[in-house]
């Protein structure tokens, strides 16, 4: 009997399994709650977000001839938006991390819905047509201004919901908002750009309109529905509150011991500055391809308008699976150097093979398409790079400054595609421009090293 009760008790081990099962109940429950209480409404943000800064891709089809501005004017005006942008990411950002994120993004969305409905009111003004194009550039620049601080305000946010196991995977879910919102807004623009004329305006005006208006709504739910802290999360229960809230202070304490949470040290890290050029070329690359790739297509004139949207709209589809695929499979194996590094060199030779592709229209579909796939894949996998070696007031000031050094190249892409498509009649300098920028950031990703943030003081 004595032997019959002794195999009946549990094994140390199974007792450690025992023990550990409640808090891995509690894990599982905590991380599916936040996970489905923020994702889904931040993506909805981000999605209008982006689709109000890159719709002058298709508004401009008509707008051009309606205002009589060239493709340099309109480059350059694309551009100007990350100017604005740059001056007050990282201050933006650093409200996020020290005061509260949900006031701040409401007060973000509210601000750039008004400037980007107001954007359908350019040479409206009594100012005359000399002015135009100086309208169209200081709208520009104030819608930079009104979002700076969304997307890198959003990255540090995740990092007060999510642990740094889960960031990549809840980074990528966030980041397929960006090929997501071309996906969905090229054909909805395009649809307003034919199809909508109200009371006289064109269709490119009711672009601007109707989809800025509803950040003005949404910014005013942001101010309702976010939760700053998990301590202040009412959804949340008491035993999901602590788990998390002790994760989380762990990693904090974590980077309080290395000495990484002060702003000064953001600007102290060689590897900061490594990511700000890697950064400002890929992002160089991708928006230059982005506000010029619907101009692209519309060359495409075998092709109906139906099918030349759809050809617009086929990389970005692409990107989606990029971004997922590529996120996942970091989050499997921990490695971050060559899941940088590899879709911004695929992204680049792909750009140069559609350019040698010539006219074969088949070949230059493909190649955009694996261009779109590879494109963004990065954006998972990068953005976790800043808050594995830095923490607090640090690592929002390394998002910040990353982001909006970065994002200068949203300014340098467009505008010099824009110049040499005017100088030359073509958009295959234009291109070769773009390859060469997503090679070389592709290239500098190759030295990313994996033991750096932990190492590099």
């Amino acid at each position: 009997m004595k032997e019959l009760a002794a195999m009946s008790e549990p094994s140390p081990e199974d007792r450690t399994v025992i023990s550990l099962a409640p808090e891995i109940d509690v894990a599982r429950r905590t991380r599916r709650r936040v996970t489905r209480r923020l994702l889904p409404f931040l993506m909805l943000l981000y999605l209008f977000a982006f689709l109000d800064r890159a719709n002058v891709g298709i508004a401009k089809l008509e707008m051009q001839g309606d205002l009589h501005l060239t493709d340099g004017v309109i480059g350059l005006g694309a551009g100007i938006f990350f100017l604005g942008y740059f001056l007050l990411e990282v201050p933006s950002t650093l409200i996020v991390e020290r005061w509260s994120a949900r006031k701040w993004l409401a007060r973000i969305m509210i601000t750039w819905g008004i400037v980007a409905a107001a954007t359908g009111f350019i040479g409206m003004s009594p100012f005359g047509p000399s002015m135009i194009a100086h309208q169209f550039y200081f709208a520009r620049f104030l819608l930079g201004a009104a979002e700076a601080g969304f997307f890198p305000g959003v990255i540090v946010y995740l990092s007060h919901w999510f642990r740094a196991e889960d960031r990549a995977r809840a980074k990528a879910w966030f980041m397929v908002t960006q090929p997501l919102a071309v996906v969905i807004g090229l054909p909805l623009s395009r649809w307003i750009l034919e199809i909508v004329h109200w009371h006289g305006l064109p269709g490119w005006r009711w672009v601007f309109i109707l989809e800025g208006l509803p950040c003005i709504l949404l910014g005013m739910v942001t101010a309702r529905y976010l939760t700053d802290h998990p301590i202040q999360a009412t959804w949340l229960t008491g035993d999901e509150k602590s788990w998390l809230m002790s994760c989380l202070e762990a990693e904090r304490h974590a980077r309080i011991v290395a000495g990484r949470v002060r702003i000064s040290d953001a600007f102290r890290q060689r590897y900061v500055l490594l990511l700000i050029f890697i950064y400002l070329l890929v992002v160089t690359g991708n928006q230059g391809l982005l506000f010029f790739l619907p101009s692209i297509t519309n060359e495409m004139r075998t092709m109906s308008i139906s099918a030349r949207t759809l050809v617009t709209v086929l990389p970005y589809l692409c990107s989606i699976c990029g971004i997922l695929l590529n996120g996942y499979w970091a989050n499997r194996t921990g490695e971050k150097r060559w899941h940088t590094a590899i879709p911004m060199l695929i992204s680049g030779s792909a750009l140069l093979l559609a350019v040698l592709s010539g006219d074969r229209l088949a070949l230059v579909i493909g190649f955009f398409c694996l261009a779109g796939a590879a494109s963004q894949a990065y954006l998972p996998v990068f953005w976790t790079l800043p808050a594995a070696f830095l923490g607090q007031s640090a690592a929002a000031t390394a998002v910040g400054l990353i982001n909006s050094f970065g994002n200068l190249g949203g300014f340098v892409g467009p505008y010099v595609f824009g110049f040499l498509t005017t100088r030359t009649g073509g958009f295959q300098a234009g291109l070769c421009f773009l390859s060469c920028c997503t090679l070389l950031a592709g290239l500098l990703a190759t030295r990313i090293r994996q033991a750096a943030p932990l190492q590099d003081r």
